[in-house]
């Protein structure tokens, strides 16, 4: 039911009970509804960031559902894999849409592309570690949106070169952090906003140097 929540303990037949302590479960479940409901446009990047630090610090169920109480809960998506492995040779590979961010990856290309496409992906999950084997043709594309920040520091780099080209909306709050890890021994990494659809490109007055993601 919407601006509900039911204790991890539940089955034991306790009712939810406001002024029951709080669970990292409870907590993990509002920070999850409130993510997917700013991704939604339901609330702004200003409450996503104040209502994360009152559900991170709520004590009780109570505080809790009182952070919630004005979104729905039903429909929420399944809760994210743990780890998803892309080993791929030859071929090209794209994460894109509503897609799941798990909490690892482990990525490794040979002669191929791959592309994380974060634009429109449901965020469960507050950091993304990615460890990488990028061989010889091997390239990764992150395709990010405003609130997600992206750390190289943990790659050691053989060749291949690294373009890191954040989103625009430097104010908004982090939502996810990746950072990648591994190596790198031929492949190129390369970091951008979601290219400028055609429409947006004539309501700048620009002539558009590419359509599409």
């Amino acid at each position: 039911m919407t601006g509900e929540l039911r204790p991890a303990d539940e089955s034991s037949g306790r009712g939810a009970r406001p002024d029951l302590r709080a669970s990292d479960r409870d907590r993990d479940q509002v920070v999850e509804i409130l993510q997917v409901a700013a991704g939604d446009g339901r609330i702004t990047a200003e409450e996503l960031d104040e209502r994360l630090d009152s559900a991170l610090s709520a004590r009780t169920v109570g505080e809790l559902a009182a952070l919630t109480a004005d979104l729905p809960s039903e429909g929420m998506p399944p809760q994210a894999k743990e780890l998803v492995r892309i080993d791929q040779r030859f071929g090209d590979v794209t994460c894109a849409g509503r897609w799941l961010v798990p909490r690892r990856m482990e990525v490794r290309l040979m002669f191929c592309d791959a592309k994380l496409d974060f634009t429109d992906a449901v965020i469960t999950y507050r950091t993304l570690d990615i460890e990488l084997d990028l061989r010889v043709g091997g390239n990764l594309t992150l395709v990010t949106r405003p609130g997600i920040e992206v750390d190289t520091d943990g790659l050691v780099r053989g060749s291949g070169d690294i373009s890191i080209r954040p989103a625009s909306g430097t104010d908004t709050p982090v939502t996810l952090r990746v950072q990648l890890a591994g190596q790198s021994r031929g492949g190129d990494i390369t970091v951008r906003p979601p290219r400028r659809t055609f429409s947006q490109w004539l309501g700048r007055g620009t002539p558009p140097g590419g359509i599409g993601r």
